[in-house]
């Protein structure tokens, strides 16, 4: 399961449904999201791709301190 947060929406995707195995790589990952949601890749360059030990995949922008 691959959970998306993306200009303040949340998808929860499956990795078929993004034409993906089960181990994309992040660049992988986020060239396929970007397809998916009809977006330039550049607009997901900063976003950061957590893997979590359960084996659920996390992608979400880059958090921004100060």
């Amino acid at each position: 399961m691959i959970h998306v947060r993306f200009e303040g929406r949340s998808y929860d995707l499956e990795e078929q449904t993004l034409g993906l195995n089960r181990t994309p790589s992040d660049d992988q990952l986020l060239r396929s999201l970007s397809r998916f949601l009809e977006v330039d890749y550049g607009k997901l360059q900063h976003y950061v791709v957590d893997r979590r030990p359960s084996g659920a995949v996390i992608v979400r922008p880059e958090a921004v301190y100060g």
